[in-house]
């Protein structure tokens, strides 16, 4: 995992050294701008303001983060945590990188590290209340899986640093220590992330919305221990790509949030975990 930058969650992971697969060609469209406006900075990690195709501007805003970035610590194997109260704070960023409010959360409305790897923060205020005293829109959760190739940016608000690269391939199952991912993203090489890009949103530069959550990488080429990932296909073969790092995908979210930005996990067509 892309290491929180605190020393008592030291064993996340920093990555960006190593051998790379083969470089995934990039999907010719017609490019969005892509910047720091809509991403939050936390004490430890990165993250961002997001709302689902079915928001609406007087809908609590949400935040999305990292399991492992959870202030609790990390969510058990098998773990699935809702509706915990929460007074986490959020540097809101606008285009250029620049701090211009601190958001408030009141509740963990959902977290875990099984399959995925994510946190949703609901904070105390609206995205209309945020658009109009900061001139700040959230950014959209895709409901469509991503594909292979793709040209992303991966923006970190906690070193305000954005990278750029293609999506390689996606894993069919991700392990790293007790933790086990589905369907992850790989990234090219390129996108050498490192400790504190935990949380951050992994955006689709044709279309700006977020297709995943940028949340590992393989350090030192150890084969799945913590900081280590391997990736394990459905034959239960065991590839191992020294600094290459990973992504969750995000677009399962949007079916669990039904009207007023609710969670409902027992929403057609929600797959997420449930506790």
């Amino acid at each position: 995992m892309n290491k929180p930058l605190v020393a008592a969650l030291a064993s996340l992971a920093i990555t960006g050294i190593g051998t790379a697969p083969a470089v995934a060609v990039p999907r010719q469209a017609a490019a969005v701008t892509v910047n720091f406006a809509g991403t939050v900075s936390l004490s430890n990690c990165s993250g961002s303001v997001i709302r689902f195709p079915n928001s609406a501007d007087s809908d609590p805003a949400l935040v999305l983060t990292n399991g492992h970035c959870l202030e609790t610590g990390f969510p058990d194997p098998g773990e699935v945590i809702t509706g915990q109260s929460s007074s986490r704070t959020f540097g809101l960023l606008n285009s250029s990188g620049t701090k211009v409010a601190t958001l408030r959360a009141n509740q963990v409305v959902y977290s875990t590290m099984t399959d995925t790897d994510v946190t949703i923060y609901r904070t105390t205020t609206t995205y209309a209340a945020i658009k109009s005293s900061y001139g700040i829109s959230p950014l959209t959760v895709s409901s469509t899986h991503p594909v292979a190739g793709t040209a992303i940016k991966v923006v970190s608000g906690y070193w305000k640093t954005i990278y750029s690269c293609a999506i390689d391939g996606f894993v069919y199952r991700l392990k790293e220590g007790d933790w086990t991912w589905k369907d992850s993203v790989r990234y090219t090489s390129a996108c050498n992330t490192i400790g504190g890009t935990s949380g951050s949103p992994v955006i689709d530069t044709s279309t700006g919305q977020v297709v995943a959550v940028n949340n590992t990488g393989n350090e030192d080429g150890e084969r799945c221990t913590v900081d280590n990932p391997c990736e394990v296909d459905a034959n239960g073969t065991v590839t191992v790509r020294q600094g290459i790092n990973y992504a969750e995908e995000t677009y399962n979210i949007p079916a669990c949030f039904t009207t007023g930005n609710v969670l409902n996990l027992s929403a057609s067509g929600c797959t997420l975990p449930k506790p």
